[in-house]
């Protein structure tokens, strides 16, 4: 049975794969088909956010045209990411 009390409620959820710190010229002067190089791994795990809080570690996969991510762990609420 589903809770009619969360049935309405919306949350955004987001996927981080890496970061990366550039001046805001050069991030402007880039153009169709640049690359911004992430400070992660082809391996490392992605970070799952709800509503920009970190609730999950995850890999990618790709399955035909789609891009999905695999949840590999929780975050608790008081862990550093």
């Amino acid at each position: 049975m589903q809770d009619k009390a969360i049935k309405g409620v919306d949350v955004e959820i987001s996927v981080v794969l890496g970061k990366s710190i550039m001046p805001i010229h050069q991030l402007l002067k880039m153009g169709r088909g640049a690359v911004i190089e992430l400070d992660t791994t082809v391996d490392s795990d992605a970070i799952v956010l709800a509503n920009n809080q970190p609730i999950a570690y995850g890999e990618i996969i790709v399955v035909d045209d789609n891009i999905g991510i695999s949840i590999t762990d929780k975050i608790s609420p008081n862990q550093e990411v």
